[in-house]
């Protein structure tokens, strides 16, 4: 598996603006990241083909088998607004994994992971990339290969649920 050298060793500290009961409403980083130890996987967009026929159902059928190894919680974050990621997780019938709106990409630029896609008229997203993340901390990164603006590749190799799961296996899911 090849893993990424990351600087990042703290997720960045921004608000996201969910939609919940006809209501904006605001969470942090801090209130979704800690004290806990999550997987965190992203992707260009939702509705998307590979996102939405692979990687997003891909999580949602390891996520009992993740949370096994002493992971809180799994989140799903894309350069997308709420109501979008509303539909997408509607949509997927997705009971476990949590959708997380990047609308403005403050995280995922955060990150380093935000690219120009507007060779396919999707203006700014991310670059997927999966992570584990303790308590705000990054554990462990990997993105794709490639990352570049406009690339015309879509590569989902290395951050396919079976990668964060045989990550997640050789640390035995003792991490903490």
């Amino acid at each position: 598996m090849s893993e990424t050298k990351q600087e990042i060793t703290t997720i960045p500290s921004v608000d996201f603006m969910f939609r919940e009961d006809g209501e904006f409403i605001t969470r942090s980083t801090e209130e979704l990241f800690s004290g806990k130890r999550v997987v965190v996987f992203s992707l260009p967009g939702a509705f998307t083909p590979t996102c939405s026929a692979y990687q997003l159902p891909g999580f949602e059928e390891k996520y009992f088998e993740i949370k096994a190894k002493n992971i809180d919680e799994v989140y799903c974050i894309s350069v997308n607004d709420a109501f979008v990621m509303n539909a997408w997780a509607k949509d997927q019938g997705m009971e476990n994994v949590k959708l997380i709106p990047d609308g403005n990409g403050e995280f995922t630029n955060g990150m380093g992971m935000i690219v120009a896609r507007q060779n396919l008229g999707f203006a700014h997203r991310s670059w997927r990339y999966a992570m584990v993340v303790d308590d705000g901390l990054v554990e462990w990164l990997v993105e794709e290969p490639g990352k570049s603006d406009n690339c015309q590749e879509d590569p989902f190799v290395e951050t396919t649920p079976e990668k964060v799961c045989e990550y997640l296996c050789s640390t035995d899911g003792l991490a903490r």
